[in-house]
């Protein structure tokens, strides 16, 4: 047991602490400390799969409260807007385009603390919106989730409902990225490794975070996951 090893599995734990509570947040608590102790490459694609194999952990004791209709557009939208956020990857800074998400969850978390964040977007098209929206983000720089969690909290739903959701979209939304990551050969020994040797640590926060989740009235939800948002969004602002 060294001290890269101990140092990694404390990263790893917190960040699934984080993951087990709101149902996110894992890659951006990771990735500020991951690339300092393995490849930054090598770092995405090891959270990719935990984000995987947990996001079906977390969706198994919430699998009543999922709604398929939202899901449905949310999906469609996100696999018409992946090419386009391809296209934005070659195109532009990932910088800029991470600022940009970033300034977006600065105002959308100032909007909600100041009661002006809209609700009850029902209607097909605001999923499929974000859906789309998710597919830029995720194929630019490597962020579907923002535009999802925004459009899941203006829904009239539970924290369950919500946490339900969002796994079953990540579900679906990583499961394509793996297969991406495996048919361009990421997928390597030592992710493998890697993924074996931190198990433990990922395991253990996310039982600690669902624990914790089981103990939250909506109220407090609904500020955890806005309050992981303006991080979320000031850490992309400032540092691209």
């Amino acid at each position: 047991m060294t001290l890269a090893w101990l140092a990694g599995a404390a990263v790893i734990f917190g960040a699934h602490v984080v993951f087990g509570l709101a149902g996110f947040g894992v890659g951006l608590a990771a990735m500020a400390f991951l690339p300092y102790l393995m490849p930054p490459a090598t770092a995405v694609v090891l959270l990719t799969v935990y984000a995987m194999i947990f996001a079906v952990v977390i969706v198994v004791p919430l699998r009543r409260d999922v709604t398929l209709r939202p899901l449905a557009g949310l999906i469609a939208g996100s696999i018409a807007g992946t090419p386009l956020g391809v296209w934005v990857l070659a195109v532009a800074p990932a910088a800029l385009v991470n600022r940009l998400i970033g300034a977006m969850l600065v105002v959308v978390v100032a909007l909600e603390f100041s009661g002006r964040l809209a609700r009850g977007f029902t209607a097909p098209g605001w999923s499929v919106g974000a859906g789309v929206l998710s597919g830029v983000t995720g194929g630019a720089v490597g962020l579907p989730g923002p535009p999802v969690i925004v459009y899941m909290t203006t829904q009239p739903w539970s924290p369950r409902t919500f946490k339900a959701n969002l796994q079953a979209y990540f579900i679906v939304n990583q499961g394509v990225i793996l297969l991406g990551y495996w048919m361009a050969g990421l997928i390597t020994a030592e992710v493998v490794r890697l993924t074996g040797a931190y198990l433990l640590p990922a395991a253990a926060g996310i039982v600690l975070g669902m624990s914790l989740f089981t103990r939250v009235d909506p109220v407090r939800f609904r500020r955890v996951v806005f309050m992981l948002l303006l991080v979320s969004g000031l850490v992309l602002l400032v540092g691209g």
